[in-house]
């Protein structure tokens, strides 16, 4: 027995399921202007629309509204879907839904992001959702720098920009006792135990040197200099025999 969902006034239960078949000969006549077939079309997708509102619970917006936008994204994805390229109608809707929703959030987040940045983005989701179009498939970086003339670097850098930030107790997985939160998954091997233990006793270790010792250990490992160019740096004989030469700088 399905479980009822309430959503938009919409009992999600009741919603129906067209089969590939079915969905195929709807968008030939929705394209030629049969508005029954696309109502018909749009209700038929409603669960497509749903199972991608799920993947942005959390973000702290209403279902509602992701909803109502998920469905602005779908008539979308309708109006512009080309039959003749042999493409499955989900493969093509569920990026046009999801950029649809993306877009709202960013239109709505609280941080804010260079003008120029921001039309950079705008420009790059325009150029993709036009490529979607055109070959029914996601372009590449490569692909979407080539189409806005711009390069590849700039358009990472603007895309990025616009993500959607992620908290890091957000959780990814639950089995019912333990959860998985996105901070259990972020590795940190620069801030670790044994680096912070290793950076006190390298402290204390130069805080016991002279002023010359450490004029030695700050050329030979930090500047990267050779045992002879320290040993003219400090006007060491370098024919100093082994036995009396300075153990620092032998090291």
């Amino acid at each position: 027995m399905q479980t009822k969902v309430e959503i938009c006034g919409v009992n999600t239960s009741g919603l129906p399921v067209l089969s590939a078949k079915k969905t195929d000969e709807l968008l030939k006549k929705s394209a030629a202007g049969d508005k029954q077939a696309r109502d018909e079309l749009i209700r038929g997708n409603l669960r497509l629309v749903l199972s991608v509102v799920q993947r942005f619970q959390g973000r702290g917006e209403s279902p509602d509204d992701l909803f109502q936008v998920g469905c602005i994204g779908l008539m979308k994805a309708i109006d512009n879907f080309n039959t003749e390229l042999g493409v499955r109608f989900s493969t093509y809707a569920v990026p046009m839904i999801i950029g649809e929703i993306r877009r709202y959030l960013r239109d709505n987040s609280a941080m804010r992001v260079s003008r120029s940045l921001r039309d950079t983005a705008y420009r790059a989701l325009q150029a993709k959702e036009a490529f979607i179009r055109e070959h029914q498939r996601e372009p590449d970086i490569v692909e979407l720098a080539k189409l806005m003339d711009v390069p590849k670097e700039e358009v990472v850098f603007a895309l990025d920009a616009i993500l959607d930030p992620v908290s890091l107790f957000e959780p990814v997985f639950h089995d019912g006792t333990d959860t998985v939160c996105v901070m259990d998954q972020v590795g940190d091997t620069k801030n670790t135990d044994d680096n912070w233990l290793a950076g006190i006793a390298l402290r204390d270790a130069m805080s016991s040197l002279n002023d010359r010792e450490r004029r030695i250990i700050r050329l030979r490992f930090f500047e990267g200099r050779t045992q002879m160019e320290v040993a003219r740096e400090i006007h060491l004989s370098p024919n100093k025999r082994k036995e009396d030469s300075d153990p620092i700088l032998t090291i």
